[in-house]
């Protein structure tokens, strides 16, 4: 016959703290919280758990939000469409910019354009009109 050991919680039914001091090992506080909780705080073992888990963006802001919402669309004239008349704002462009080069004269309507693309449009004998 195999003698078994008594686990401590049968032995110890009926006593008030179970062998333990009077507060310290009483209520939920002494579990620890519950899930994820206290891991970024001092208890060393989970957050380093969550550290190898999510690695090392999972606690803290990473970057900041622009508050420059409104991006620019730019287009190079290298990249425009072979048209005498081009309104880039309705295709979807915001700036015209120089690079490339300008063999014919063409006439652009966009909002704003750098002063190395005016200029290559202008010795083309071409217009740009800024909106």
């Amino acid at each position: 016959m195999v003698v078994r050991r008594r686990k401590k919680r049968e032995k110890m039914r009926g006593s008030k703290f179970h062998g333990f001091a009077k507060k310290k090992h009483r209520g939920r506080g002494s579990k620890g919280g519950s899930g994820m909780a206290g891991a970024g705080k001092r208890s060393a073992h989970k957050k380093f758990t969550v550290l190898k888990e999510y690695g090392g963006e999972y606690f803290g802001k990473v970057g900041f939000s622009s508050i420059m919402k409104i991006k620019e669309v730019p287009i190079n004239i290298r990249d425009l469409p072979d048209q005498n008349e081009i309104d880039l704002t309705k295709l979807g462009y915001t700036k015209l910019l120089g690079k490339g080069e300008v063999s014919r004269p063409v006439k652009i309507i966009v909002k704003k354009a750098s002063k190395s693309a005016v200029e290559k449009i202008k010795n083309a004998k071409g217009d740009v009109i800024i909106k």
